[in-house]
């Protein structure tokens, strides 16, 4: 019974730490791929826009968060209107997606989205692995400005590897040998995204649906951690610099029940609808450098590293994190969104 309280109180103390830090992964690059925080997104393009991502964060700490994705999201039917779309890098004269461009941007047609992410989030002896169906509606609510709400629906399996749990006193084996401990939980997301040709802002909700992590086994019972809901708000403006060069600005303030207000400053220079070049700030953690490029109409890449400024530095080599993106159907030939730039 003794050897088991001390399990008990060191994988509480283990829950506890993660929920009262990082329970939810980290993105620098969220603005390369608004919809893994907002499911109001899905459907915003007329192509299906999938995206598959991987971060290692805190290189040289053992256990530190490893985290994969796949989003796949687009509209339910696309639209037949072949507006004026961008031929791309190749062009040759005058920016075909420079401010003239833009003069002629409109609201969205009504019209609906369907998404699907599949992420797993690894921190030392824990693991969540989570799977979510989304719906979102869109309706333009002025002559360039449109609106959307989404809702992301599924399950998260949080598992708890006993075999890699240290402790500073002797622990029966037996208590080693517990192997895996799973914990499978609904969840909910929610969000609402208001864009235009200049801006977009949006706010939405994750682990709607707080959950305690309670593992049981014959040689291990245990109820302590809690996941929580977690807030996030975001916006971004474009600045045209020049007719081949935009400005683009954003932030992402997080809010964790019970924790600190945090947030993310990012910048990003674009050329054209080939290259950018960014950087991003967040306070109290480190600041991070990002560059990326549209290979094709079909393909993109962005790659982003972290630098920590925290006290982990002395520990850490930093955070890589790699994002690759495929537009699916994408009959206008667009190189860069219209709506998610």
């Amino acid at each position: 019974m003794k050897r088991i309280l001390l399990f008990t109180v060191a994988v509480l103390y283990t829950l506890s730490s993660v929920s009262f830090a990082q329970q939810l992964p980290h993105y620098t690059q969220y603005a390369l791929n608004n919809y893994i925080l907002n499911p109001a997104i899905a459907g915003i393009e007329n192509y299906t826009d999938v995206k598959i991502s991987h971060r290692q964060q805190w290189v040289g700490i053992d256990g530190a968060p490893v985290t994969t994705y796949l989003t796949i999201q687009g509209p339910i039917k696309k639209s037949d209107y072949q507006r004026v779309s961008s031929t791309g890098f190749s062009a040759t004269g005058e920016n075909p997606r420079g401010k003239a461009y833009w003069q002629d941007y409109t609201k969205a047609d009504p019209h609906s989205g369907i998404g699907l992410t599949i992420l797993n989030d690894r921190t030392g002896p824990l693991n969540r692995f989570s799977a979510y169906g989304t719906y979102a509606y869109h309706l333009g609510i002025s002559a360039r400005t449109s609106l959307a709400v989404g809702v992301s629906a599924g399950i998260k399996n949080t598992t708890l590897n006993a075999g890699k749990l240290s402790f500073d006193v002797p622990v029966d084996p037996v208590v080693f040998g517990s192997g895996y401990l799973n914990r499978l939980s609904p969840d909910i997301n929610a969000g609402i995204w208001l864009y235009s040709a200049d801006f977009f802002a949006g706010i939405s909700l994750q682990n709607i649906i707080p959950s305690r992590l309670k593992f049981s086994e014959d040689t291990v019972r245990l109820a302590g951690g809690k996941l929580i809901p977690h807030t996030f708000v975001t916006a971004g403006y474009k600045l045209f610099v020049n007719d081949d060069i935009t400005f683009l600005p954003s932030t992402l303030v997080k809010y964790v029940t019970g924790t600190p207000v945090s947030f993310d400053l990012n910048a990003r220079f674009q050329y054209r609808d080939f290259l950018w070049l960014g950087g991003s700030y967040r306070n109290q953690d480190g600041m991070a450098a990002m560059l990326g490029m549209n290979i094709s109409n079909s393909i993109n890449v962005g790659y982003s590293y972290d630098i920590t400024t925290s006290r982990l530095n002395t520990v850490s080599r930093g955070s890589h994190e790699i994002l690759i993106g495929f537009l699916l159907g994408n009959s206008y030939g667009d190189w860069c969104p219209r709506n998610l730039w």
